[in-house]
Formats: structure tokens, C-alpha cells, sequence
């Protein structure tokens, strides 16, 4: 079970430094998906597909920068991101 835990918070943390590219990441496999979801609909325009795609990916990526906001809140209330910032500092001398 330990592991389990361990696993989640370096999955966690990752995210936590990498929020853009997490956001990003998302992003792309959202739009995917969707023109994906939409391209197996035989009577829909292809412009249509794209707008229905746009707005799945649209709404994806306030969802995930809602969830990067509570990350950071979580960090920031807990000082959690202090401590990392600490220890970062305290390396370089």
C-alpha cells in the first residue's frame, strides 16, 4: 500500500511542476478524441466535427486549469510548495 501512495504523490508532483504541459497534454488527447468521437458520425459536416471538437477540447482545458488552480491552492495552504522551494534553494549552496 505504500507503494500505492508513493506512486500517486510522485504522479502528483509531476503534475504539480509540470502543469502547462499536463494542461497541453490534455488538451491534445481532448481534441483527438473528440474529432475521433465525431469522425464515426456519418451525417455531420466536417465543419461541424471540427467546431464540436473545438468546444470538447475547450471545455477540457478549463477543467484542467481548474484542477491545476486547486493543486496550487492545495500546495500553497498546505506549504507544501515552500518546502520544495526550500529544499531547491538550499542545494545550490
Amino acid at each position: 500500500m505504500a507503494d500505492v501512495k508513493s506512486s500517486v504523490e510522485s504522479i502528483r508532483e509531476w503534475i504539480v511542476d509540470h502543469k502547462l504541459r499536463t494542461v497541453g497534454c490534455l488538451w491534445l488527447s481532448g481534441i483527438a478524441g473528440s474529432i475521433a468521437y465525431n469522425w464515426s458520425k456519418p451525417n455531420m459536416k466536417t465543419s461541424v466535427r471540427i467546431i464540436h471538437a473545438r468546444l470538447h477540447a475547450q471545455a477540457l482545458t478549463l477543467g484542467a486549469l481548474a484542477g491545476a488552480a486547486l493543486v496550487e491552492y492545495y500546495d500553497h495552504r498546505t506549504g507544501a510548495k515552500a518546502e520544495r522551494y526550500a529544499d531547491l534553494v538550499h542545494h545550490k549552496d
